[in-house]
């Protein structure tokens, strides 16, 4: 069996979906709430739900696991509470490394591209441990990421029982099916499809960065069904380990983006620009573009897909569609 914690949610749903395409059995951590998540599960339900408070006394049953997927988390780049963000981000992902590296249990976990703060070029978007101690990010949700690759780090270097795989995946700006529960932490490509078939204007945040244009904000936008392969080639290649970048390696600006929304809804290209929020300003990237070359060195040779044909697959397959779920 494998554990997805996270699994109704946006990333983990659809790495979900594509196990039990493999016939493969589930354990879903995560909570459904009174919400649409359960939507994200509905084509393609696990064999077990259960919440994150019951979690430990799962893992106390000694339960038959090959592979624990930790996608769960506290993701919204404008959370305040430190002490949930820590216990849901840090403390969880001590506790499940180590009942992994205890059972020989391999783990596979989500990190961020949060974690790089305020880089700007794309030589400073180096992955591996040892290319994290100068990292600052910008927010409380990329600080308690980059505190677990810290205390990864560390464990490893120490000596300590390590799981069998580990692998740890800086996600871009990831987009697609099942992100419709997240709220204001939802894609800009949803966004902007919502707001051009309602017949608005594209709008896009005017640029905080002097010297640079409005629109010119670059992003590595990666569509979801590319991260899903690069976490099946992981679990195909149980002998690699370590912390990898997981972007497409090309930064689009959101210019890009919008008109290839548009592109995509058939509409006519009209994009807006306003003020960005007063609570994002610093704490903003206007540039990020992974490194792909360790995970590409480590033997993954598939293509990414483009921003133009993830938008268009993303448009045509499920926004317009009656059920847009995976």
């Amino acid at each position: 069996m494998i554990i997805v914690t996270g699994g109704a949610g946006f990333i983990g749903s659809c790495l979900h979906a594509a196990l039990r395409r493999r016939g493969v059995r589930t354990v879903v951590v995560d909570r459904l709430r009174d919400g649409v998540k359960w939507c994200n599960l509905a084509s393609h339900a696990p064999d077990r739900i259960i919440t994150p408070d019951a979690l430990e006394g799962f893992l106390a049953s000694e339960p038959d696991v090959e592979a624990v997927f930790h996608m769960g988390a506290v993701s919204a780049t404008t959370a305040r509470d430190g002490d949930l963000v820590w216990s849901s981000n840090v403390d969880l992902s001590q506790t499940l490394w180590r009942w992994c590296a205890a059972r020989g249990v391999r783990m596979i976990y989500a990190s961020s591209a949060a974690t790089y703060g305020a880089a700007d070029r794309p030589e400073m978007f180096r992955d591996g441990l040892e290319n994290i101690d100068g990292l600052r990010p910008l927010n409380l949700y990329g600080w308690s990421k980059q505190a677990f690759d810290l205390w990864v780090k560390r464990e490893i270097e120490s000596g300590a029982p390590v799981p069998p795989q580990w692998v740890g995946l800086k996600f871009f700006n990831v987009y697609g099916p099942n992100e419709y529960h997240k709220g204001s932490m939802i894609s800009v490509v949803k966004v902007k499809y919502d707001e051009v078939v309602q017949g608005h204007a594209a709008k896009l945040f005017c640029s905080d960065v002097p010297g640079l244009a409005d629109g010119q904000q670059r992003r590595d936008f990666i569509w979801v069904g590319d991260v899903v392969n690069v976490m099946l080639w992981l679990f195909d290649h149980p002998e690699v380990s370590g912390l990898f970048n997981c972007g497409t390696g090309v930064a689009r600006s959101y210019l890009d983006l919008a008109h290839a929304v548009c592109d995509a809804a058939k509409r006519a290209r009209d994009v807006e620009f306003v003020n960005m929020p007063q609570k994002l300003r610093g704490q903003y990237q206007s540039f990020t573009c992974a490194d792909m070359s360790r995970l590409r060195a480590a033997g993954y040779d598939a293509s990414f897909t483009s921003l133009e044909d993830g938008i268009g697959q993303y448009v045509r397959d499920y926004l317009s569609r009656p059920h847009p779920n995976l």
